[in-house]
């Protein structure tokens, strides 16, 4: 069986999560749905960051300790996935003891191999991005991220000689060219190391909050070395060795071009560094902005998505934020948006499909769905959706899959509303219509599933089936001409209920 591994960022826990984390989980969760629709032994790893000066500075805010902070917050991540319907495999948080553990290891590792020294720091720092940044790096004398004023610090470090493998990190791309997708952020990637490396703090001794070095107890880790081996720890690093074995290396770290630098650079440098295999690949997705701005805590411009989730449902949520976007591309949240594209692509396109499918059929098959015909005009429209939804979601380009699945329902409409089968007498002829509507809602249902799971799961019952879509196979159970017949078909309670701003 082939394991499919992949990881989301884990959260900072200095607020409740936000719009800009549930894109990066919501694509991750459904990128690792259709590799289990591929049948692979799949395993997701999200979770949250918990050290750190900047949970150090909230929880000095509300007068608790650090850890009762993130105790706080935590959950609330884990609450959030859940009602998103993501499904990970398991939820890291790095104030756990198999998280130390691995840090330790790691650090030790590079240390032993002499790519860790220490040294004195002196230059610009942004709490919020927890990173250096030097003079020609600032925009208007702020942080490029996150606008705001930076602090001239200087202090005694631990330093990654990160500068020593600008070659390595150059021949392991050129052996890997398909390892960063989409293919331009590759290109930021290597002209950012051939611009020169500079080595990078790795501890902190005036913080306590944190992972002691192994060798030096009066430094705690610094955030790369803490948060960033995250992805190991969690696999067994340290703690298993089989199971890390097993799944290391993942086969995508899902994350946002603000942390390229440090996934795709100073990441694979760490683990080269300890003897590790660097991960298979990286999928860098944009920003979502509002009014043109970058979604941030910071900012103080955030669209809490359970508020979205009351609204405009569970599914009506994660398939704008999979369909509205271009993956790698930054994309522009608006309510105005989201409203349109759940009108005219759920309400009254697929939603409208099953509802004038399940009408036709209780009125002139007698609610039972006829089989489909083997050479319906359908049938090759369906093998090319198959095809075109597959690649895209194996190049990590949901909305592209969707538009591909989205074309299969254009077709069956269109199919019904050329045949007017609602006008026909009950026999043969608008059977044969209905069994092909039918066959292709079918195979609508699996392909749609890894964005909307619940709804395609009802539809797959309103028409007559059992089991569950998650059990299916691509490669066998969307080949045309498997619908049984015979099949009760319900029309029930409209899935997608028209919405006005």
């Amino acid at each position: 069986m082939t394991k499919f591994s992949a990881t989301t960022p884990i959260y900072y826990v200095n607020a409740k999560p936000h719009l800009g984390h549930a894109y990066t989980t919501i694509v991750a969760d459904a990128v690792s749905r259709w590799h289990r629709l591929l049948g692979d032994d799949v395993h997701l790893l999200t979770g949250t960051d918990e050290h750190g000066l900047k949970i150090q500075q909230a929880a000095d805010a509300q007068g608790v300790s650090p850890q009762a902070f993130a105790d706080s917050i935590a959950p609330l991540f884990q609450q959030a996935w859940q009602r998103l319907n993501i499904t990970h495999d398991d939820f890291i948080r790095t104030t756990e003891k198999r998280h130390a553990v691995g840090v330790q290891k790691l650090l030790q590792a590079c240390y032993d191999a002499g790519d860790i020294e220490s040294d004195v720091y002196k230059g610009q720092y942004c709490v919020a991005c927890e990173a250096y940044f030097t003079d020609d790096e600032l925009v208007e004398g702020k942080c490029p991220i996150h606008r705001t004023p930076t602090t001239f610090v200087e202090e005694e470090n631990y330093f990654f000689r990160l500068s020593r493998f600008e070659d390595r990190l150059l021949q392991w791309y050129a052996d890997h060219p398909q390892a960063i997708t989409p293919g331009f952020r590759m290109n930021e990637v290597i002209g950012f190391i051939k611009t020169g490396l500079h080595d990078f703090s790795i501890s902190r001794k005036t913080l306590t909050w944190g992972i002691p070095l192994p060798w030096d107890s009066s430094h705690v880790a610094y955030v790369w070395f803490d948060a960033l081996a995250n992805y190991i720890t969690a696999l067994g690093y340290g703690t298993d060795d089989a199971a890390f074995a097993q799944r290391w290396p993942v086969d995508y770290h899902f994350i946002g071009k603000d942390i390229i630098r440090f996934h795709c650079v100073y990441w694979p440098a760490m683990l080269m560094s300890a003897g590790i295999e660097p991960p298979k690949g990286w999928a860098v997705g944009g920003w979502l902005l509002t009014d043109g701005e970058k979604m941030s805590k910071t900012a103080g411009n955030v669209v809490d998505p359970l508020d979205l989730i009351d609204v405009f449902g569970v599914d009506g949520f994660r398939y704008y934020v999979l369909a509205d976007t271009t993956y790698g591309n930054d994309g522009d949240f608006t309510l105005e948006g989201i409203t349109k594209r759940f009108n005219s692509d759920l309400a009254n396109n697929l939603g409208n499909l099953a509802a004038r499918i399940a009408t036709v059929v209780e009125k002139k098959c007698g609610g039972l769905g006829p089989k489909p015909s083997a050479n319906s005009p359908l049938t090759e429209i369906a093998a090319t959706a198959v095809r075109e939804t597959s690649a895209a979601w194996m190049a990590v380009q949901p909305s592209k899959a969707l538009e591909a699945t989205w074309q299969l329902i254009g077709a069956t409409n269109s199919h019904l509303e050329n045949h007017e089968p609602w006008k026909m007498e009950p026999g043969e002829a608008v059977e044969t219509v209905m069994g092909d509507a039918l066959e292709a809602l079918r195979i609508v249902t699996i392909l749609a599933n890894p964005a909307l799971p619940t709804t395609t799961q009802e539809i797959w019952k309103r028409i007559g089936l059992s089991g569950d879509i998650s059990d299916l196979r691509i490669d066998t159970d969307t080949m045309w001409g498997q619908y049984p017949g015979g099949c009760a078909v319900v029309k029930g309670e409209p899935l997608f209920p028209r919405k006005t701003l």
